[in-house]
């Protein structure tokens, strides 16, 4: 019998594996009180906001989504200062991600990312079979020198996650206009700012204001995953201008937006209370993990973001399975490149301080 083959390189291709599940850790070590801080969750839950408008909005679920998402637009434009026409929203900042891709990458193009960086863009760039091009961390942080060195008449797309996942470090506002400038038009350059709101710095750059100048070639994501704990529901949004933007509806799933996401995201764009307890919620726990971390010895990178990459040595893998058996679950981070490090979201108190008596425990 004759197997249909799928398309040629797939099988090269590193798949993104998403941090363990709860449930999966229970039924694995045979555990119930199982607590992650692997994929950067926020401990405090979902908006309260958000929860009652999905309430509402379940009597619906019979019906299709608006598949322009034409409230959600027009809230998040407001938000930003910006036009509708000049935002786009997403099955999570993932599937904005895809979209770019099919819509802008075909053989032979290049895309420029960095080492240590969210492998999704890697993932979909093997996809659509163009080559990808990394460059070195500086200091654990993009090095935006590196990628516009990196850039020649292949170049199609550039992605900078910043804040950077895993490292939690920033490119700054000077770094970006000079990088800018040395980047070609024909290049579209994706910020990636999943962690936007945790940012705690001046210098961090105004990206939408390039956007708002009717710059060409510059498109910044944001996600309602993390701050607002919408992770479950999968909701992401874009910013360009409306010719960037344009290809990207060609290549969007029909309804890639579900209702009770839409609902959602409306609702929690005025729930200002939840953003600033999360906010300082996890400042307080990310501060308690460094302290934590100093008195332990472990070398650790300072985040603008609500996890902490920490060194805790080559043993690292092998800690991270010590902690599963505890019943915490973190991310090594061997698929970064980083071997020698975990990942670990900030969680509660109760959680952060779970977590630094098992490390100490481990590592004595």
């Amino acid at each position: 019998m004759t197997c249909i083959k799928p398309q040629r390189g797939l099988d090269e291709i590193e798949p993104y594996v998403p941090g363990k599940p709860i449930e999966e850790v229970q039924r694995e070590y045979g555990l119930r009180d199982v607590i992650k801080l692997a994929s950067n969750e926020n401990p405090l839950g979902p908006s309260p906001r958000a929860v009652e408008a999905m309430r509402e909005a379940l009597v619906r679920v019979n019906m299709y989504p608006d598949g322009q998402s034409y409230y959600l637009r027009q809230a998040l434009a407001r938000h930003l200062d910006l036009d509708a026409e000049q935002v786009t929203v997403g099955n999570g900042a993932d599937g904005i991600i895809v979209e770019i891709c099919l819509a802008y990458l075909q053989e032979g193009d290049e895309v420029v990312v960095s080492r240590s960086s969210f492998p999704v863009y890697d993932v979909y760039t093997r996809v659509m079979r163009a080559t990808l091009i990394k460059t070195p961390l500086r200091e654990y942080g993009i090095d935006l020198e590196a990628m516009a060195r990196a850039v020649n008449g292949c170049t199609k797309i550039i992605f900078v996650c910043n804040p950077n996942n895993p490292t939690g470090t920033v490119v700054t506002a000077p770094e970006v206009e000079e990088f800018l400038a040395a980047v070609p038009d024909h290049v579209l350059v994706v910020f990636d700012e999943a962690y936007y709101e945790f940012v705690d710095t001046e210098d961090f750059p105004d990206t939408l204001r390039y956007v708002r100048q009717g710059r060409q070639n510059v498109l910044t994501m944001r996600t309602f995953s993390k701050v607002y704990g919408l992770a479950g529901i999968r909701l992401g949004y874009a910013a360009a201008v409306p010719q960037v933007l344009a290809p990207l509806n060609v290549v969007r799933e029909p309804f890639a937006v579900n209702l009770l996401a839409q609902a959602a995201g409306l609702a929690v764009l005025e729930d200002e209370e939840f953003l600033r307890a999360t906010v300082a919620a996890n400042r307080a726990g990310r501060h308690f993990l460094y302290r934590e971390f100093e008195r332990l010895g472990l070398f650790f990178i300072r985040s603008h973001t609500n996890f902490v990459l920490v060194r805790v040595g080559p043993q690292a893998g092998q800690v991270a399975r010590a902690l599963l058996e505890r019943g915490i679950i973190v991310r090594p981070c061997g698929a970064y490149d980083l071997e020698e490090f975990l990942r670990v979201t900030v969680g509660s108190a109760e959680q952060n301080a779970r977590l630094i008596a098992a490390l100490e425990e481990i590592l004595r």
